[in-house]
């Protein structure tokens, strides 16, 4: 069976409530045992982590942004953002760190765009639901821990599953609009080379979605990450494709945060290569983040699944 395949199933089994997504204590103790106190409840935002402050910066404020309205909820004791790789605190460190704290379960939330390995593969293998060979061999390659915590851990489903990212690339693109009629949007992602089709579909989405509410009547996208071997080119091909149907390019970076390498010497390298860009793109090295409705999205899953594994334990007891 495909990855994709396995992904889809998974979210959906998640998105119907059918059982949460549950690891059983390192001690050995059941569930069941665990259900038979009062459940406390942490949420652990990971991203995947950068060499950017900025960036983390960003994801940071994420946290800040959603700890009142979410701490407001009496099901849920505690919040911490997680960085998978580059820097601390790590997954792992977090995990610790809730387990110390005593808690019973941790809503782990990614702020991950769409399916990639690091959603499907390594979170889980890192937090010991899943023990995916290559994932297990890259990670420890890469210096990442691998935890499993006494705490139930439950994994939400990602951000593509809502109009979040339409809805931000559209006002975004409206930003930066003059003449929709004459031109064309360019979207550049981060991209994986495993789910390719995951991605082609999101960004098709995306520029659908555009397309639809802007009055832009075209629209083409590229690849700042590992697929495009962190070249500009990528960049560079997609707004030529623009410039071929229209006059003006719009350019957006569909990337959670800001990264100086990719938005200014990727992305921008990209443009820079463009004849009389100064001219003919139109782009601002911004990012998803901020955006309100991103952290209500992050406010609302964690409230559900809270309120899912409380429902569980109601059952449970009966």
């Amino acid at each position: 069976m495909k990855a994709s395949t396995f992904y889809t199933i998974r979210l959906l089994t998640l998105i119907l409530g059918i059982g949460l997504l549950t690891s059983c204590g390192q001690n050995g103790n059941s569930s069941k045992s665990k259900m038979a106190g009062n459940k406390k409840i942490g949420i652990l935002m990971v991203n995947h982590g950068s060499r950017s402050e900025t960036w983390r910066n960003a994801l940071l404020d994420l946290q800040k942004r959603v700890t009142a309205p979410i701490l407001n909820d009496s099901d849920i004791k505690g919040i911490k953002t997680a960085f998978m790789e580059y820097t601390e605190p790590s997954i792992a460190t977090r995990l610790k760190e809730f387990d110390k704290e005593g808690y019973t379960d941790v809503i782990i939330v990614p702020i991950f765009l769409t399916v990639s390995t690091h959603s499907f593969d390594d979170i889980p293998t890192i937090i010991g639901q899943k023990e995916d060979p290559h994932s297990m061999e890259t990670l420890k390659i890469e210096n990442i821990e691998r935890f499993k915590p006494k705490a139930n851990t439950h994994i939400t489903p990602l951000l593509d599953f809502t109009a979040v990212l339409q809805k931000n690339v559209l006002r975004r693109s409206l930003a930066l609009s003059k003449d929709p009629a004459h031109e064309g949007l360019v979207l550049i992602a981060y991209g994986d080379e495993t789910y390719n089709t995951e991605w082609t579909e999101l960004l098709t989405k995306v520029g659908d979605y555009v397309q639809q509410n802007s009055g832009i009547s075209a629209y083409s996208y590229g690849w700042c990450g590992h697929v495009a071997h962190y070249n500009p080119d990528s960049t560079t091909v997609a707004i030529k494709r623009a410039l071929k149907k229209r006059d003006n390019a719009v350019v957006i970076p569909v990337l959670v945060a800001h990264d100086e390498m990719f938005q200014v010497k990727i992305i921008g390298g990209g443009i820079a290569k463009i004849p009389g860009s100064k001219e003919k793109v139109r782009y601002m090295a911004d990012a998803i983040l901020p955006d309100t409705t991103v952290e209500n999205w992050v406010i609302n899953i964690s409230r559900d699944y809270a309120a899912k594994i409380n429902a569980e334990q109601t059952q449970a007891l009966k």
